[in-house]
């Protein structure tokens, strides 16, 4: 799918063979104050939610995608959730899993391109996202690609540095 494709990274579905990656990410403890996960997630269940991978986003109310460079490693994670096309918005959320592939485009690319399906095919009249304050990466990300702050929940998440505010961000479709 062209549209998913840039001169970076390319988004694709989930597969099966994604298994480990998927487990991998999703059991790092420093990605959890991200996901809002508490819990490790068995291979079993992350087998369980690849093989309904496939699922309409109309019917499941989220996607999630594979970040790939064009060696075809998977670079990272990006969702699109709490979808409601009656009021034509989403959520997304981002996550270049590899710390040392940070800071090299991947994740601006993945977002524009995502931003850009959302609003194409998805018929989407905006997208948001929610960032913990702190998070100075995301925050530069977002503002960089057009997306404005337009509120902050106080004391909205709970950390091991106790509670921090988080920032939403949107970005409507022009």
């Amino acid at each position: 799918m062209s549209s998913l494709r840039g001169n970076k990274v390319y988004l694709r579905a989930l597969e099966p063979e994604d298994l480990d990656f998927v487990h991998t990410v999703e059991n790092t403890e420093d990605f959890w104050e991200v996901s809002a996960t508490q819990t490790p997630y068995s291979r079993f269940l992350i087998k369980q939610y690849l093989e309904n991978a496939h699922r309409d986003i109309y019917d499941i109310k989220q996607l999630r995608l594979v970040i790939c460079d064009f060696q075809d490693n998977e670079v990272g994670l990006i969702d699109v959730f709490d979808f409601e096309p009656k009021d034509q918005r989403a959520a997304l959320g981002i996550l270049i899993a590899d710390p040392s592939e940070r800071g090299k485009g991947y994740g601006a690319e993945a977002l524009k391109l995502l931003c850009n399906y959302c609003f194409t095919h998805l018929a989407m009249h905006q997208v948001y996202a929610n960032i913990t304050e702190g998070n100075e990466n995301s925050v530069k990300l977002f503002e960089n690609l057009g997306f404005q702050r337009v509120g902050v929940k106080k004391e909205w998440t709970h950390s091991e540095d106790g509670f921090k505010d988080e920032i939403l961000y949107q970005l409507i479709k022009k």
